[in-house]
């Protein structure tokens, strides 16, 4: 089956107002930002991002924020180097946090795409983060429930992708991306080369196409930390 999609426009036109969406990236390593940029352009309302950040600048999430395009984020860094449009939104009273500690987030994430409904972990017991969350006992320890986290749609950057949809990752940008292209029901995927099946030698697939619905080739991605030292904001 072939994913390629022709353009980013067409990539997330199936995004719509209310949806939750994850977007991958450790700040802007491995983050989609093309994808990011052309959901501001369809402009769906009321979102629920997931996310390591709450965005920085004036690009991508921060971007998507700045648009009034999010209701909610989930995130374990709502505070980064620039969170200007974050900071603005939240002390307005136009944007839900929820803060959850980055190890939790990812294995709230991957239990998703692992199909388990719930684990327990000591992080955030006795903390505020814990409060109306079941606690159980474990070999004298407390531990804290926390639930699977699953999203509408995923927004996952690579570095070369095939046209069934197997992914690679340059180096560090791999992140949250394989975990959170799981955890989707419907996961985009921009990746810098689109190749044909058995270019990618199965060892080096990452993500497997299973998990991937549509593959759009951004030949040259733009780098969030470069945009933000030039002074940029979308559009």
């Amino acid at each position: 089956m072939d994913k390629t999609t022709a353009s980013l426009a067409e990539a997330v036109s199936g995004i719509g107002d209310g949806a939750t969406v994850m977007i991958a990236g450790f700040g802007g390593s491995g983050a989609p930002i093309e994808l990011i940029h052309a959901l501001i352009d369809k402009g769906p309302k009321g979102l629920t991002i997931i996310n390591n950040n709450a965005g920085n600048g004036h690009v991508g999430i921060a971007s998507l924020i700045e648009h009034g395009m999010v209701d909610k984020i989930i995130c374990s860094f709502p505070r980064s180097s620039d969170p200007v449009a974050f900071n603005e939104a939240y002390l307005a009273g136009k944007l839900q946090l929820e803060v959850v500690p980055q190890g939790t987030l990812a294995e709230r994430i991957r239990a998703a795409g692992a199909g388990i409904p719930a684990f327990y972990t000591a992080t955030s017991y006795g903390t505020d983060l814990a409060k109306g969350k079941p606690v159980a006992e474990f070999d004298g320890k407390s531990y804290v429930q926390e639930r699977w986290l699953k999203a509408d749609f995923a927004l996952v950057k690579g570095e070369l992708g095939d046209t069934y949809g197997n992914l690679t990752y340059r180096m560090a940008a791999r992140n949250f991306n394989p975990i959170m292209a799981m955890a989707a029901d419907v996961t985009i995927a921009q990746v810098s080369r689109i190749v044909q099946p058995g270019d990618i030698e199965p060892e080096n697939v990452i993500t497997p196409g299973i998990f991937v619905d549509h593959v759009v080739e951004v030949a040259e991605p733009k780098q969030e930390e470069v945009l933000i030292r030039e002074g940029a904001s979308y559009p």
